[in-house]
């Protein structure tokens, strides 16, 4: 097994996300791990393909087919097993190779991302590097010129089955909501919050909007459905908040 792995975040799909740094572990990578997602999401791996030839990389590119999810069983198993499949799959690519190994991370892999839980599931555990990338709370919040919080405000950040589940956070002034595919905020009775969404950020693809989110839920939710079938995948994320809160 390799002695080290390089988790290289790699922003939201615009190549410039990727740090100095970031292009020093790409360049420096004998063996570079790009996941196939699925049917309808080459996409993904096309342009991790992109970014590695604009850094110039010259590591060995193994890709690999992500396994699926067994949806008959609890969320948490779900997830678990999920994840040692993941993780059985790296081995297999990496073989023997003595690394270091990189894997090009969308977003950040230290924010709301999994990689790290499934690097620490290989046997031996290498040496884990992670290289920060833009996340895509900047890049929603950098595309609509807003700042993430509010003057002393509480931020909460969490999916949409949890707001889903469990409505607006006690005590949070902004919710910015990960992992959505069901357009939760239509759930919520608050006609006194703003929405601001993005989807494809920092793609040619990205699609913005914002408004009170009465109306513009439901226009949300229509666009979001339209892009998907278009596309054949969508990522997207948004932030809740009442507007003069600070």
């Amino acid at each position: 097994m390799t002695r080290r792995i390089d988790l290289v975040g790699i922003g939201t799909g615009n190549p410039g996300h990727v740090t100095l740094a970031g292009l020093r572990a790409l360049r420096a990578a004998r063996l570079v791990l790009v996941p196939r997602k699925g049917q309808g999401k080459e996409d993904l791996a096309h342009l991790r393909h992109a970014i590695l030839a604009e850094a110039g990389a010259t590591a060995r590119v193994v890709e690999f087919d992500y396994p699926t999810r067994d949806e008959a069983l609890p969320y948490a198993e779900r997830v678990a097993r999920w994840h040692d499949g993941i993780a059985a799959r790296w081995a297999a690519a990496i073989g023997d190779d003595p690394g270091p190994v990189a894997l090009l991370v969308w977003g950040d892999p230290g924010l709301y991302d999994s990689t790290l839980r499934i690097a620490r599931r290989l046997d031996p555990v290498p040496e884990l590097r992670v290289i920060p990338g833009i996340t895509a709370l900047q890049a929603l919040t950098a595309a609509h010129a807003i700042p993430f919080n509010t003057v002393n405000g509480a931020v909460t950040v969490t999916t949409g089955r949890r707001l889903r589940d469990h409505g607006w956070p006690d005590g949070a002034d902004t919710v910015v909501v990960m992992l959505d595919g069901e357009c939760s905020f239509l759930s919520l009775d608050r006609p006194d919050l703003w929405i601001w969404w993005g989807a494809y950020l920092g793609m040619a693809e990205e699609i913005l909007d914002h408004g009170p989110l009465p109306g513009a839920g439901d226009r949300i939710a229509r666009t979001r459905a339209a892009a998907r079938a278009g596309h054949g995948w969508i990522m997207d994320t948004y932030l809740l908040r009442a507007p003069g809160s600070g």
